[in-house]
This record gives C-alpha cells, structure tokens and sequence, in this order.
C-alpha cells in the first residue's frame, strides 16, 4: 500500500517539516554531484558506524564523535531511500507539526532519531558501514499521528484501486511490517541487511512514549 495523502486537516504552515525535506533534498543532490570517494567519505564521517562505539573503540572517541547520532539522519543512500522517507514525512509530518508547534516538533524529531539510531546500535554493535537515513526519526513522527489521529483515513494506492483505509490501521500494518523484518532479521542472524528495521521501530517507540510531552497545550486533548 503507497500512501496518497491524509485527511487530517493542518491549522499552520509546517515550516519544520518543510525545511528537513529540503535539508535532506539538497544534501542528497549535493552528494550525487560530488566525485563518489567525496561522498563515501561523508557518509563513513558523518553516518553512524556501529562499530565505531563499540566496546574496542569507545574509550578513545571524543565528544564530537557522537553528532553522527544526529547527523545521520539527514543522509540517504538512493533516491528511492530519499524518495519514500520525504514523502512519508511530506504527509504526516504536517499535522504532528501543527499539534506540538514549531520547536517541539523539531526537538521531538531529532531526540526520536537519535533514539531510533541508539536501537540500531543496541541490536547490530559490530557493524562496519554507516546507518544513515531519516527513517527512525520519521518513525516517531508516525507514533505521534497513530495517537492523534487514528481515525483519520489515509488514501492509499492498493494496485489497481485507491482505498481510504484508517490512519490506525495503515500505520499499525507499518508497524507489524518493521517487527516482522527485525525479527526476522534477527533470527536468521542477518544483522548486517541493508534497511535498519530496528531503527524504524525504535523510532516508533521513542515517538509513543514522548509525544504527550511536547504538544501545544492549547491544542485538543490526546488519546
């Protein structure tokens, strides 16, 4: 199922969620204009290499080392990878925006990402190529619209018809779809797949647990 767009209605301009889309665009468009050792080179410094914190590493990393836990999630490694984030971004991010306001939205972005990227981490520590990717932090996006708007109907594609399925469901098949793969992922000891599920969860769950906390209290209780 691709979604289309939703039907939650947007009372504000979501300047945030504008600006990341553009941020990511155009370093992904800078990137592809660079020889590719500069970009391979900007991916291993500024995407986060698992193995760079582990156990045989840690101690002698500065301060600075840990901003890959936030740069990261501005990198992307194809363009449908940028593509489906952005779009996904494009259609939720707006109303979650409008409910927590500018800053917060921002905040609760970054700190769902970073989350996200500390699970990938947790399940995968000896990982030798970077984890880039808004994925994670988009997860916790989706966590907060699933609480907010669950009876909202998101217009999906499901070849050949375009349906109008319920937000709650939608982001819930989403949801089983990343615990299905990490798992798998786990149990066929395949750690090392090119999609970091585990950051997509850990994104949902960061998402769940802190979204109450940075709503516009002068907007509508939540669930």
């Amino acid at each position: 199922m691709i979604p289309i767009r939703d039907t939650a209605p947007c009372n504000s301009t979501p300047y945030v969620t504008w600006a990341i889309i553009s941020v990511c665009i155009g370093i992904f468009i800078g990137m592809k204009l660079m020889p590719d050792q500069e970009a391979i080179s900007i991916l291993n410094r500024y995407g986060m290499v698992p193995v760079h914190y582990s156990e045989f590493h840690i101690g002698s990393l500065s301060l600075k080392s840990y901003l890959t836990f936030v740069t990261n999630l501005f990198l992307h490694a194809s363009w449908l990878h940028l593509i489906v984030n952005m779009w996904f971004l494009w259609i939720f991010g707006d109303n979650v925006e409008d409910r927590m306001g500018h800053l917060p939205f921002l905040i609760f972005y970054l700190i769902s990402g970073v989350m996200a990227t500390l699970l990938q981490w947790y399940f995968d520590p000896m990982l030798s190529i970077p984890v880039i990717g808004a994925s994670g932090a988009i997860a916790g996006v989706l966590a907060a619209y699933f609480f907010l708007y669950p009876l909202e109907q998101v217009v999906v594609f499901f070849p050949p018809l375009v349906i109008y399925v319920p937000a709650i469901t939608f982001l819930g098949l989403w949801v089983l779809w990343q615990l299905y793969n990490a798992t798998t992922a786990v149990i066929l000891h395949e750690g090392s797949t090119s999609v970091a599920w585990w950051a997509h969860l850990g994104g949902f769950v960061a998402g769940t647990v802190l979204y109450r906390f940075f709503l516009n209290s002068k907007k509508n209780d939540v669930i």
